[in-house]
């Protein structure tokens, strides 16, 4: 006698459908690539709220100067604390995402995260040098504050686009564009250029990130 299955056994997983665990799989590996490409918008905010507060900070620090002096070093505890924040958040989302994540959509992560530490290595290298060797305005008035966002917009959003990080992509060529306005600002101006500039793009990628998530929850 021919055994019919039962449907509620299927349903049960009694039955193991390959198209269905594959339907899975997919879906997991897809969520993943998600999660790694669009940072959460809680993440964005708070790097509003970071840059706002650092490079606003600066801006209180160096106002009525003169000769310019550049920030009080009574700012670097702040900064210090509130990047590690950023960096320890932010590591936790790749590795969050990078659990579903294999073969080429895995080497395109490890690739980028290498490049932008060289980036970020890069545009800042040259800050400590300036400031002991006394390098005077307009070189160390005007470098630290944008200089380095400037190289890291332009080289991270290329990068960005090579791996197709569109909406990172979009969020560095941006933070490239403020830097390269801020510079018109003076030594002092360009921070407070910089503090209202990138806290707007880091909202404006919040909002970006928010309506890709909001759509992916949809997504059959």
């Amino acid at each position: 006698m021919n055994h019919t299955p039962d449907p509620a056994t299927a349903e049960n997983g009694g039955d193991f459908d390959p198209r269905q665990a594959a339907a899975l799989l997919d879906q997991a590996t897809w969520q993943a690539r998600r999660t790694f490409a669009h940072p959460s918008p809680q993440l964005w905010v708070y790097r509003a709220v970071l840059v706002l507060v650092i490079f606003g900070g600066c801006w209180l620090s160096v106002r009525g100067q003169d000769p310019y002096s550049g920030p009080t070093p009574a700012i670097v505890p702040v900064i210090f604390s509130l990047v590690a924040i950023n960096i320890a958040w932010s590591v936790w989302g790749i590795t969050r995402a990078g659990a579903g994540v294999s073969g080429p959509a895995e080497r395109k992560k490890h690739v980028w995260v290498a490049v932008m530490l060289v980036v970020f290595l890069a545009g800042y290298a040259v800050t400590a040098p300036l400031y002991h060797a006394g390098a005077s305005h307009p070189v160390w008035g005007l470098y630290p504050a944008s200089a380095p966002m400037l190289v890291i917009g332009l080289a991270g959003a290329a990068v960005a686009a090579a791996v197709r990080y569109w909406i990172i992509a979009g969020t560095l060529l941006a933070i490239a564009v403020v830097a390269a306005a801020a510079g018109f600002g003076g030594p002092v101006g360009e921070w407070l250029i910089m503090a209202i500039g990138m806290c707007a793009v880091c909202l404006g990628a919040a909002a970006v990130t928010a309506g890709q998530w909001r759509r992916s929850v949809m997504r059959p």
